[in-house]
């Protein structure tokens, strides 16, 4: 089996992006998965396709998009994307999209095609704190869940696909929760999609 998985460059004036620091150090092999990861950039005009273009270019079973929240203090499983595009700041070209779809004249929202509850229990097994998390905001991150979905559910519906919010991370002694913590956490969830 294949797995894709994603995180994204830095935003907001950020030296780093927990996201991508953490999957840039998972192994290229997690049991029976081979796994590629990627960068995404922060950006709602480039984001999508990038991600569209790696999931095609991978052939991937399993795509886990990962992304950073500043209020986030746990890893986060996000269970819904929603078709709706509202930054708070701008983005890396400079976008603030505000009440805008992601895909014109597309469903309201999407689930998850990862077992959600089966991941969070697992990463609440290893002792590392996480919720299910209903909201996965509306900002690069959903947009990229929800292009993801959306591409699942219409062009290939063999894809099971999820994001992961993970804590901010910048420098070891200001984190809310260490890097090799979000890493392990990436490649649990990754495992239990992989069994499931």
């Amino acid at each position: 089996m294949r797995a894709l998985v994603t995180g994204f460059e830095p935003f907001d004036g950020a030296s780093l992006n927990a996201s991508y620091e953490a999957v840039r150090r998972l192994p290229q092999r997690i049991g029976a998965l081979d796994v590629t990861t990627a960068q995404l950039p922060t950006s709602y005009a480039r984001a999508g396709s990038a991600l569209l273009r790696e999931t095609e270019r991978t052939q991937a079973d399993i795509v886990l998009c990962v992304g950073e929240g500043s209020e986030r203090v746990e890893l986060n499983i996000e269970r819904i994307a929603i078709n709706v595009q509202d930054a708070r700041i701008p983005d890396n070209d400079g976008a603030q999209p505000v009440d805008t779809p992601v895909v014109d004249a597309a469903p309201a929202a999407y689930f998850a095609r990862l077992p959600v509850r089966k991941i969070h229990a697992a990463l609440t097994a290893a002792g590392l704190p996480s919720i299910i998390s209903n909201s996965a905001g509306t900002f690069v991150c959903n947009h990229v869940f929800y292009t993801l979905m959306h591409f699942a559910a219409t062009r290939s519906s063999g894809i099971r696909g999820g994001f992961l919010h993970v804590p901010c991370w910048r420098e070891p002694g200001t984190a809310v929760m260490p890097l090799d913590d979000i890493v392990r956490g990436i490649a649990i969830a990754l495992e239990v999609s992989a069994g499931n």
